[in-house]
């Protein structure tokens, strides 16, 4: 199997278990693209490279975030604890403006650069899924893209 076919049969499984997910939904969202049913931008990234999350019919796909404060690209504090509750709101902000909740969120992807921070920064994420956390994966990475940056998180949830 070459990778144009490779690509086409992995695409195929992505759009059956949406069209599975979502079965019983309404498909539309407003303003879709006629050539991407179903998927939806969400505006108000801070940068151009990425979009801040993608929906697409009652699933969101948030975008990594840092500990910056919203609007810059400086860091809201050079110690971990004020980065973890400044990643933490901006995570929580990119949800809601694709019109979840954090009782919505199912899994969190996390990426800390010390494992010594790992006890601060579950104080901290517990009081934002204080009942039935959702699926978490957390490692332990040399560097973030941004310079100074302590951790990064992202997460998948449902409309």
């Amino acid at each position: 199997m070459d990778s144009h076919s490779r690509r086409q049969f992995v695409g195929g499984l992505g759009a059956a278990a949406l069209v599975g997910a979502t079965a019983g939904t309404s498909l539309a969202i407003a303003g879709d693209d006629p050539e991407q049913p179903g998927k939806q931008v969400v505006p108000g990234s801070p940068y151009p490279t990425f979009s801040r999350a993608v929906r697409i019919d009652r699933l969101v796909f948030v975008s990594g975030v840092l500990g910056q404060r919203p609007g810059s690209r400086e860091l809201a504090s050079p110690d971990f604890a004020g980065q973890c509750k400044q990643a933490m709101e901006n995570l929580k902000a990119s949800v809601e403006a694709s019109g979840s909740s954090m009782d919505r969120v199912v899994k969190c992807q996390c990426f800390l650069t010390e494992q010594s921070d790992f006890a601060t920064f579950n104080k901290i994420y517990v009081t934002y899924f204080p009942k039935d956390p959702p699926a978490r994966s957390t490692v332990i990475v040399k560097d973030l893209v941004a310079k100074g940056a302590k951790l990064e998180v992202d997460c998948f949830a449902y409309v």
